[in-house]
């Protein structure tokens, strides 16, 4: 392997000058006289002020591009899930850690309460409130929650680079895999003798430029802005540095045998994360995998044993004290992995105590260790057998199942729902990454070609990063720092190396110094002779490196020739256009995220929108109506509305709502959403027993009519008579076609007759039982009162004796479902995932259609429209009449679309079916709506006209079928027909 070099402006025939004086017997002037190397010195230590500017440059920005928000919108929490966040941190600073461990929350999830103390990662509260009462007492609380992704997000870009440089640092980088795989199958390891010449100040090059090009990128690539905004006050914004830094201590305490200690602050690290966020168990998960890797390749060694039993034993230790989490790290079936890893270390920790005692010889120790793991193996089965038909093992969550499963989803329509949760796409890692995803790959192969013990984990890591983000587009945030730590790899060494090609004496590299080495020593040998020094005859021992010799001397030829002056001016126009060619990603990579920052920092609760007149507003009609609510209604009042709104509505309006983003109870979001999506006396019918007030988001691109279609499958799948039978995607429930008509089940919804109540012709809600008592500036929120509400429901959910208690006195009391549910209640079927070992044979067919579905959407939306004809007719039938006649409206609505000539992307795509004989797309097309039959182009032409002119015969007899007419002329006067003879102009 090619050593790493020295500083960039390190003289090399000053080197040689010494070396030469040094065979020679010759002492080198050492004072008064200016050599090369005191100008090389110096030229190191000013290189590395430079490098500490770039440095310092790079946090400055980490911070300044995450300011955007507050700079425009001033210190405003942002989304959903951050609400609730800023809530119990102000629960936690005003009450103390006690009450909050034990604070059971009843203003949320309605008439049932939540244990918040007991069911939150709270590490990010404990450092708002630690950094209010210690740091920023002068603060307001909400201004420091504010500003914490900012800082942290600074943090982590100078974690990233840390780590980055440890991987780097000749030590950690002097060997490869392909010696990693010789060494495995020769057995024992290759010694290797990395360049350990500093820099300056005991730092390396090029492991400080590559340190400096990741944590530039880590400071403003947007995977990692997406989560740490200034506002943006989510577990993400301080997990990130948790699990970098966690990371960090682990490679650092493989560095050598003195550093194993450091595996106990990886432990630390880990406990951070783990009461920050539940993405602690991938970072857990990682380091067992590379730990078990580490034993594969051969690599397991008294120092890797002592950091990662440091690490696991404190870890977990800490791990299972925070409320949370709890014993799940020894119980729960995705954090088994590493316990098992644990497990084996010790067995392979007692082999290597017994080899030590008896001497024992590699062949003796494999036999040794196959019985230790077969007598280990033998007794895991016997209590795995033993303990599991109690329960002990707790089922995988559908979040960790969906990351693994064929499928694009995880049988849970209530997870499916989420966006985030959905499969990442080519398109979404640029957008994400930008050219760190193009420079990573190559950073990849540098570590391979540059391994140790530490650096092996950067392939590890990138590799199970890029799988899990692959999986779901959410985890793309775990791919900015192995991206940017990969890609500053990359960066930073062919910088270097382009650099020096300009600087060092002739362009010359380490390679033709080592090269050269070969002859130096033959001259030290010489000049030892001559002193009378007996050099003894070298032994030769066959090891894994005598592969490897062929390839060196290839180098070494191959270095001979770069060495000419030809070869220098290959070189040195190769650093060139590297130079050049990173100089200008560079600028674009970096105009590019800031430019993206720029939409990261929308607060999601201000929006920026453009009035008629095109002037940009700031819109805040969301705040608004939580102000409204908190102003102008009783504190008791309940508000029901879809769960994203949940948190918002508890911490600005101060009111309980029905449910939130917490999610916990898929049964009781699916009576939520069976309220909201049934017709609307039955959505009455329960709402007037769990709320006061019905708050809708109506208008935008995400309001909930968007949303219904998913509120209806989860409904269906806990109240499987919601949707009709044999649809358990609900394809019943939506749009029909592109103009937003509704289906039946959707028109007939009480969220389709809020939401349109007044401003959709023929859209009434019923007076007698709701009062539209606020409509927001801009119509994005209305609120109705509830009339008739059930005092009686209300009055036995607010008594105390009503609640459930885990033990008399305790604080752990969840309430009840008042009787007036009962009815409604008794329908249900609880939810249970593909993942729960005792769910039945009904479940499984339930998922089974739901899947076949799923993936067959066109099935289901036939079979829903069959259903739906089929209730129509039946109705009829009993009703004692025909069904009704189509009326003048739909013709009139026939005739506009036929006299407008206008270029569409209906029109487009209508062309495009018809041009490449999409018949059945076509035919579900005009299922969905008969009325696109008639659409007609700018130049008057229409589908009759494209069928006739592609000569096709089927899509001409479905279209006549439709109604469209055959006769009628285009712009330039021709009929369809004309097109068919061939005498159309």
């Amino acid at each position: 392997m090619a050593k790493s070099s020295s500083a960039p402006s390190s003289s090399v025939s000053a080197k040689a000058t010494a070396k030469t004086a040094n065979v020679a017997g010759v002492d080198t002037p050492t004072e008064g006289v200016a050599t090369d190397n005191d100008a090389s010195t110096l030229y190191s230590y000013a290189w590395v002020g430079v490098i500490a500017y770039f440095i310092i440059l790079i946090i400055y920005n980490a911070y300044r591009i995450r300011m955007a928000a507050i700079d425009e919108y001033g210190p405003v929490i942002h989304e959903f899930d951050p609400y609730f966040n800023y809530r119990a941190t102000e629960y936690l600073y005003e009450h103390g850690a006690k009450a909050f461990f034990e604070w059971f929350d009843y203003m949320v999830w309605y008439p049932l309460g939540r244990p918040v103390g007991t069911t939150i990662y709270p590490g990010m509260q404990f450092t708002a409130v630690y950094i209010k009462r210690y740091l920023l007492d002068n603060w307001s609380l909400n201004d420091v929650c504010c500003y914490i992704p900012a800082w942290f997000g600074a943090i982590a870009t100078v974690v990233v680079g840390l780590l980055t440089y440890e991987c780097s640092i000749p030590c950690n980088s002097s060997s490869s895999l392909a010696q990693w795989l010789m060494d495995l199958i020769w057995g024992g390891k290759s010694e290797t003798t990395p360049d350990n010449r500093p820099l300056a100040l005991g730092i390396f090059s090029p492991a400080l430029e590559c340190a400096t090009f990741a944590a530039g990128m880590m400071a403003i690539v947007p995977a990692h802005l997406m989560r740490s905004v200034g506002g943006g006050y989510d577990n993400e914004s301080i997990a990130n540095t948790a699990m970098v830094l966690t990371f960090y201590f682990w490679v650092r305490s493989l560095r050598n045998d003195n550093s194993a200690w450091m595996g106990a602050l990886a432990g630390l690290a880990y406990f951070y994360m783990v009461a920050a966020w539940g993405g602690y168990i991938f970072v857990l998960n990682l380091v067992g995998v590379h730990a078990a890797a580490l034993v594969a390749f051969g690599r397991y060694s008294p120092k890797v044993y002592l950091s990662y039993t440091l690490f696991y034993v404190i870890g977990t230790s800490l791990a299972i004290q925070v409320p949370v989490v709890g014993w799940a790290p020894l119980k729960s079936l995705e954090q088994l992995g590493p316990c098992a890893v644990f497990c084996g270390y010790q067995l392979l920790r007692i082999c290597d105590y017994l080899k030590g005692k008896k001497e024992l010889t590699r062949g003796q120790m494999f036999k040794l260790r196959a019985r230790v793991f077969l007598i280990a193996g033998a007794c895991t089965i016997l209590l795995i057998m033993a303990v599991a038909p109690k329960g002990y093992f707790g089922p995988m969550s559908s979040r960790v199942r969906g990351l693994f499963v064929k499928h694009t989803k995880t049988g849970n329509p209530l997870v499916d729902s989420v966006a985030e949760h959905q499969p990442a796409s080519s398109r979404a890692y640029f957008q994400y990454l930008h050219h760190v995803c193009s420079l990573a790959p190559i950073g990849f192969i540098m570590v391979m070609a540059n391994l140790s013990d530490s650096s092996s984990f950067l392939l590890v890591w990138g590799m199970t990063s890029y799988f899990f983000s692959h999986k779901m587009v959410r985890l793309i945030l775990l791919t900015a720092p192995i991206g940017s730590t990969l890609g500053g790899i990359a960066a930073g060494r062919m910088f270097t190396w382009s650099i020096r090609q300009w600087w060092e004496n002739d362009g010359m590299t380490d390679s033709e110094d080592s090269a050269s080495g070969g002859q130096s020593a033959k001259a030290a040998t010489a000049a030892a002779s001559k002193k009378g020094i007996k050099s003894k005859k070298p032994i030769r021992r066959t090891t894994s490196s005598d592969g490897f010799e062929s390839l060196a001397q290839i180098k070494s030829s191959f270095g001979e020739i770069l060495s000419t002056s030809e070869g220098l001016l290959a070189r040195r126009t190769i650093s060139c256009l590297l130079l050049v060619l990173g100089y200008l990603l560079g600028v674009n990579f970096t105009n590019y995220s800031w430019r993206l920052s720029q939409d990261l920092s929308n607060p999601t609760i201000i929006v920026k929108a453009r009035l008629r007149d095109g002037k940009i507003i700031k819109l805040d009609d969301y705040r608004e109506a939580y102000w409204w609510l908190r102003d102008n209604t009783p504190p008791d009042s309940r508000i029901m509305a879809w769960w994203d709104y949940g948190y918002q509505i508890t911490a600005i309006a101060n009111r309980t709502t029905i449910a939130d983003g917490n999610t916990w109870n898929h049964e009781h979001i699916a009576l939520l959403g069976k309220a909201l999506t049934a017709s609307e006396e039955e959505g009455y019918e329960i709402a007037r027993h769990l709320a006061d007030y019905v708050l809708i988001w109506g208008g935008g691109g995400g309001d909930d009519l968007a949303k219904s279609p998913h509120l209806a499958r989860i409904a269906n799948s806990v109240y499987r008579d919601h949707c009709p039978p044999g649809d358990p995607t609900c394809r019943a429930f939506g749009f029909i076609d592109r103009q937003g008509t509704p289906s039946p089940m959707m028109e007939r919804s009480l969220l389709y007759r809020l939401h349109g109540n007044q401003i959709k012709k023929g859209v009434n809600a019923d007076k007698e039982k709701w009062e539209e008592v606020y409509r927001s500036k801009y119509g994005r929120v209305r609120i109705y009162k509830i009339k008739g509400v059930s005092e009686e429901s209300k009055a036995w959910v607010s008594d105390p004796a009503n609640r459930v208690c885990d033990v008399p006195g305790s604080w752990f009391c969840p309430g009840q479902y008042p009787p007036g549910l009962a009815n409604i209640l008794s329908r249900k079927k609880d939810f249970a995932q593909l993942e729960d070992f005792n769910r039945g044979e009904a479940d499984e067919e339930y998922q089974k259609q739901y899947f076949e579905m799923l993936n067959n959407p066109e099935k289901a939306q036939k079979l829903a429209r069959q259903v739906e004809r089929e209730q129509k007719e039946k109705q009829a039938v009993e009703g004692g009449s025909e069904a009704p006649p189509r009326d003048e409206t739909a013709k009139k609505k026939v005739d506009e679309i036929y006299n407008t000539w206008e270029d569409t992307e209906d029109t487009t795509l209508m062309w495009s079916l018809i041009t490449n004989n999409q018949v059945d797309d076509l035919k579900m097309w005009l299922e969905e709506d008969p009325t696109v039959a008639f659409i007609r182009s700018r130049d008057g032409r229409g589908p009759m006209w494209w069928a006739f002119e592609q000569r096709n015969e089927e899509i001409t007899k479905l279209l006549m079928a439709a109604g469209v007419p055959h006769s009628d002329r285009d712009a330039k006067g021709n009929t369809p027909v004309d097109l068919l003879e061939g005498s159309g102009k």
